[in-house]
């Protein structure tokens, strides 16, 4: 095993500092592929079920790549006002709906909050990608004066953060994180920021969607995407016949407090954030490899705990032979070959880009709750250059789960590691 870095605690452990927050999550909200709503996601996943099927959303028939994660059974219209139809994206919509449903499960109220104690802190990695189509084909098409006035704002990347604050007025520090599938576990970095500097409660995480054919040429263009047709068997993370990623929508938001606060409430906590990190790695004409391991090891560090103090790794698992190899040689490098279960639920769902690791961290919250490892599907077994105890076939249980590490990784070079304690 490599040594855990350490890192310089003075300016809040030292003289005179003040209490440092822990950083408590208090609820959950989930739109998955293979479920809408948080425990319907779980007990899917327990379940095995894959929400990966044929492309619907669209004709991708002229496509090399043609499955997605979509989600089922969602019906904006149940969950956005209507006179916010015409002004949002499918992202936005499914955002506020997950939000909701986070609020509700805290069971807090926003209106009983102090006016400028609670913020949102989204990630995101395309804004309303299917809105700004929309408006460009109608530019191109009809002319300018058939651009609709909202997509001044309905594709932005920071969208699902403003109209989230707006739904329930949540007036405190807010932001959006831009990188790509490390941008869930980013956001909740930035949220517990936000704790610290006095924020009580901050919403966070991610949920993504692009699945129109403006999205899907720039999946395209990148040639990572799978071009497999059988939904079972396109996305097979560490497996020897991994061909790569599919592409799906969702994600997760989870509401973040204070654990002073949270107690004195008498809310239910899933557990807390207690460690994170994050590295960027070099181009590659500079060399130097990947820096994941690098920040899981310093993710370690900042919640003061050592490698075999982890009980479950959540991996980023590219569906790339390449980067499956680079990932299953930083965890075995941390943790030793096979030396901690790995799992990677989001072979049910695809890679979920912004949303993809706030769900990770969700179904990492969840394990510590029911003691219980979701399990990899599709891949029958780790390929041999991949040394993992990777978790496959049917969930792990009669283990103990104290603490889960999270992992992820987002294109251009994003590296980001959360740790999550019971």
């Amino acid at each position: 095993m490599t040594a855990t870095p350490t890192l310089d605690r003075r300016r809040e452990d030292g003289p005179g500092a003040t209490r440092r927050p822990q950083a408590v999550v208090t609820g959950i909200g989930v739109a998955a592929p293979n479920g809408f709503g948080a425990q319907a996601w779980w007990d899917a996943v327990l379940r095995g079920e894959n929400g990966i099927g044929p492309l619907t959303r669209f004709d991708a028939s002229g496509y090399p790549a043609r499955l997605a994660g979509e989600v089922p059974g969602f019906v904006p219209e149940d969950h956005v006002r209507s006179r916010l139809m015409a002004q949002t994206d499918q992202v936005t919509r499914l955002s506020l709906a997950v939000a909701k449903e986070a609020l509700d499960d805290a069971g807090v109220d926003p209106a009983e909050l102090p006016e400028y104690a609670a913020g949102v802190v989204t990630s995101s990695s395309a804004g309303g990608f299917e809105f700004g189509q929309r408006e460009l084909q109608a530019l191109w098409s009809q002319g300018g004066q058939y651009v609709s006035a909202y997509q001044s704002f309905a594709w932005f990347y920071a969208v699902n953060t403003g109209q989230i604050s707006i739904q329930h007025g949540l007036r405190g520090a807010s932001g959006v994180l831009v990188t790509e599938q490390a941008g869930g576990l980013d956001a909740v970095a930035q949220a517990r920021r936000q704790l610290r500097r006095g924020s009580s409660l901050v919403i966070t995480g991610g949920v993504d969607s692009a699945l129109c054919p403006w999205g899907w040429v720039a999946h395209v263009a990148e040639g990572r995407m799978s071009p497999g047709g059988d939904p079972d068997r396109a996305f097979l993370p560490f497996s020897a016949d991994a061909s790569g990623y599919v592409p799906g929508e969702g994600g997760a938001l989870l509401v973040l407090e204070d654990a002073e606060a949270a107690r004195g409430r008498g809310a239910r906590v899933y557990g807390s954030v207690a460690g994170y990190a994050a590295t960027f790695d070099p181009s590659p004409e500079a060399g130097g490899g990947s820096r994941l391991g690098a920040a899981a090891g310093l993710a370690l560090a900042d919640a003061g705990l050592r490698p075999d103090q982890v009980d479950v790794v959540f991996a980023d698992a590219a569906g790339e032979r390449e980067a499956d190899r680079t990932e299953a040689r930083a965890i075995s490098e941390l943790f030793g070959a096979r030396g901690v279960p790995v799992t990677a639920p989001k072979s049910m769902t695809g890679r979920l880009s912004a949303g993809g690791s706030s769900l990770d961290l969700a179904a990492a919250l969840f394990s510590l709750r029911d003691q219980v490892i979701p399990p990899t599907t599709g891949t029958e077994r780790p390929a041999e250059d991949c040394p993992l105890d990777l978790v496959i076939g049917t969930p792990r249980t009669g283990v103990e789960l104290r603490t889960a590490l999270v992992l992820a990784r987002g294109r251009g070079g994003f590296n980001a590691a959360a740790v999550v304690r019971a």
